[in-house]
């Protein structure tokens, strides 16, 4: 049976985001000092180290020296988080609208597909953009009615690991640590938007923060 060790590299080593609401055991263990140098020279052996958000609280793999395959593979994940911001920004406004909140979407927040299905309805403006959200490539909808959107819309960002669904038999959805690393993504997209996209990926591979 494998150990706590071995389940949180297996995890890191999958390209998983740990944080408190997707598995807190192993964040616990990862919040640990001690934990933390168990897994490294585990990980150095693979050219890999721990990384976190800015804050800390979001954990996961990264490089620690970079050749051409390491680029290559840093670029294209790059490359397909920035293609998608469109989508996922879209929807991160639409829900924060829908909540009628003051902050964005934010790790740990509840959403409850019912409650915003309902607010959605019931505002036209909110069920056009729905519908736009649901047919990009991301989500790739082909329900021409709302609640078959919206569920599609949810699967897909579970799947993307953004929302985490604790309860199966509950429509309830916590937003995850990868919505904090989407925002640090958001940022440094928004302070290099001068840059193309192939340079910005290079950037983002060179402050190492990111990726």
């Amino acid at each position: 049976m494998m150990n706590e060790t071995g389940r949180v590299l297996s995890l890191l080593l999958e390209g998983k985001f740990i944080c408190q609401v997707t598995d807190e055991e192993a964040w616990r263990f990862l919040k640990s000092r001690h934990s933390v140098a168990t897994i490294e020279p585990h990980l150095a052996l693979l050219n890999r180290s721990l990384a976190s958000t800015a804050d800390g609280e979001v954990f996961f793999c990264a490089y620690n020296t970079l050749g051409e395959a390491e680029r290559k593979v840093l670029q294209q994940q790059f490359q397909d988080v920035a293609t998608n911001l469109v989508p996922l920004v879209e929807w991160l406004m639409l829900v924060q609208q829908a909540s009628e909140s003051d902050i964005p979407l934010t790790m740990g927040a509840a959403l409850r597909l019912s409650e915003l299905q309902t607010v959605i309805e019931d505002t036209p403006a909110y069920a056009e953009q729905l519908g736009k959200i649901s047919r990009y490539r991301l989500f790739n909808s082909a329900s021409v009615n709302l609640d078959g959107q919206l569920k599609q819309v949810f699967k897909r960002l579970t799947d993307l690991g953004y929302l985490y669904k604790p309860n199966i038999e509950k429509q309830i959805y916590l937003a995850t640590g990868k919505v904090e690393h989407l925002y640090e993504m958001i940022k440094f997209i928004d302070e290099t938007e001068s840059l193309s996209l192939a340079e910005q990926a290079d950037a983002a591979i060179t402050q190492g923060n990111l990726l």
